[in-house]
């Protein structure tokens, strides 16, 4: 009876889009919760939490995000199935993974019903294509004119890296490793499993984002929490809530990193040549906690994840405590606001932008679900100057949300093209983006 009962009325939260009793009348302003040192107000704790999804309501024809002045954005390319990720090939190809997540294995939950309530009004309760698709633009006019499957029958597809002619693809639960040859246009090989990825029938954060070391040793795959703040028992997180550090000779692999509540988007910082990602932060304590953020990964470190946040700051809701690891937890760089759902990050390494962007990090922000008023729901840009971030963020695209507050589209994964150019996987619009400066929008 009583879990009917909070069924109903999380339905019902889910629903109207509703300001929770916890919500503060006065939130952080949006800069405040940005930068190197965020604003972190006290932690607001509620029986129902906020729920504000927004609604999907596809691009209309011909509309598209609204650039940044001094930029300019059009389709490269239309009509896929919920595209996540985005890769770059030598020759200037570009792989996109549509993807989804995997079906559900444990049994039923309120809170497990509740989310699958939510993705669906969000466009993200659509089967998982499980294939990556080839994108070519052969007369350089920034439209991919011809597609094809580059590799189908995958497993919730997402991470992908190439080196030397082995690609790797990072599957829910696995890495897998098929052949490739420069001006493929499909690999018809079956893959080879490189190494088992924690998954598990929970494997609440599904997402497996992929990089590889500078010199091609090593392959650094991220691996989100499968909780809020282990509400399933630490045991269900093992080696989560990580950076593993994979070697590709034999698919050995160990912990690199970890306290990063669903780390995404590893790439490499080119002055410093660290390793850099954008963090998922937890959930439940307000409109203004927890930042998301972005943050340098050093071996052997730990962020927090569960028992703090940003550094020694210690959730009272996580039990039984760990003062040990809060002690030695270390803070991010760089926090990304509150639920934004950080997910893409690339370094700006081209010439095609203006200098005073060179070396900084463009951020695809997915937008949240549970703070009102919304947050994220669109690309910045953060500069940096001698390999850290300097400055505020900058808009590069917005209008993810129309004006009655519905999703048109929410930028996920992104990468540079081969030109330089800004490519942005649009899953709930099922577009690849392409943003240039609009005095170079024209010409490859």
């Amino acid at each position: 009876m009583r879990n009917n009962i909070l069924l109903a009325i999380c339905v019902g939260a889910l629903a109207l889009p509703l300001a929770s009793c916890n919500e503060s009348k006065e939130t952080a302003t949006v800069a405040q919760t940005y930068g190197p040192s965020p604003t972190l107000p006290p932690p607001e704790h509620s029986w129902i939490p906020t729920v504000d999804i927004a609604s999907v309501n596809r691009w209309p024809e011909g509309a598209k995000p609204v650039a940044a002045n001094g930029m300019t954005v059009a389709a490269f390319a239309t009509g896929l199935e919920h595209p996540r990720t985005v890769y770059v090939l030598p020759n200037g190809d570009v792989l996109v993974a549509e993807s989804n997540a995997p079906p559900k294995q444990s049994g039923f939950s309120i809170k497990g019903f509740i989310y699958g309530l939510a993705q669906n009004r969000a466009g993200a309760g659509v089967p998982s294509a499980n294939r990556i698709t080839l994108l070519r633009d052969a007369d350089g006019d920034g439209v991919a004119e011809t597609r094809s499957t580059f590799i189908s029958n995958l497993s919730s597809p997402f991470g992908m890296v190439l080196v030397g002619e082995d690609f790797y693809v990072a599957n829910a639960d696995a890495i897998v490793k098929f052949p490739y040859r420069e001006g493929d246009t499909k690999i018809s090989a079956p893959g080879v499993k490189l190494a088992d990825l924690p998954a598990g029938p929970i494997n609440h954060h599904w997402t497996k984002d992929l990089t590889a070391s500078p010199d091609g040793s090593k392959l650094y795959v991220t691996v989100g929490s499968n909780s809020n703040i282990g509400e399933n028992g630490m045991e269900a997180e093992k080696d989560r809530a990580a950076v593993l550090e994979v070697d590709r000779a034999s698919g050995q692999w160990r912990v690199f990193a970890s306290g990063l509540r669903n780390p995404n988007g590893p790439a490499w910082n080119p002055k410093t040549g660290e390793l850099w990602v954008v963090v998922n932060e937890r959930d439940e304590l307000g409109n203004d906690l927890v930042p998301d953020y972005m943050t340098s990964v050093k071996e052997g470190a730990f962020y927090g994840w569960p028992y703090s946040y940003f550094g020694d700051r210690v959730d009272t809701r996580v039990e039984p405590r760990r003062p040990d690891l809060v002690q030695k937890a270390m803070s991010p760089d760089y926090a990304l606001g509150a639920h934004t759902a950080s997910l893409g990050l690339v370094f700006n390494t081209g010439n095609l932008f203006p200098p005073e962007m060179e070396g900084g990090a463009f951020i695809g922000q997915h937008g949240s679900w549970n703070r009102r008023p919304p947050s994220g729901y669109k690309v910045i840009f953060v500069p940096f100057k001698d390999g850290k971030p300097s400055g505020p963020p900058q808009d590069v695209l917005t209008g993810f949300l129309n004006d009655q507050g519905e999703a048109q589209g929410r930028p996920v994964g992104l990468r540079l093209d081969k030109q330089g150019a800004l490519l942005v996987a649009d899953d709930v619009g099922n577009t690849i983006w392409r943003v240039t400066p609009a005095a170079k929008s024209a010409s490859r």
